[in-house]
C-alpha cells in the first residue's frame, strides 16, 4: 500500500498529461496550478479524471466529493485520493 500512496501523484499527473492537456496543446503545468483556470480540464474532463481515479485506485467517488477544492491541482487531487486510499 505504502507504494501506491507513493507513486499516485506520478500515476495522476501522466494521465492528465497524457489524457488531457496535450489534447488541449498544453505542454507545461505545476502540480499547484489551477487545471481548471489553466484549461487543462473541463467539465468533461473532470467525468473522465473521475472515471479515471475510479479504475486506477478502485474507489468510489461520490458526486458531493467532486468539488473543485478536491480536483483544484495536480497536488489537490494526489492528497484527496491518498485521504480515500487510507480510509480502505
Amino acid at each position: 500500500m505504502e507504494n501506491q500512496l507513493d507513486n499516485t501523484r506520478d500515476q495522476i499527473r501522466t494521465f492528465v498529461v497524457e489524457e488531457l492537456a496535450r489534447r488541449k496543446g498544453i505542454a507545461e503545468f505545476t502540480d499547484e496550478e489551477s487545471l481548471t483556470e489553466n484549461g487543462v480540464v473541463d467539465s468533461l474532463g473532470t467525468f473522465r479524471l473521475v472515471t479515471f481515479l475510479e479504475n486506477q485506485f478502485n474507489l468510489r467517488i461520490a458526486d458531493e466529493e467532486i468539488v473543485h477544492e478536491n480536483f483544484r491541482s495536480i497536488s489537490e487531487i494526489d492528497r484527496f485520493v491518498n485521504s480515500k486510499l487510507k480510509k480502505n
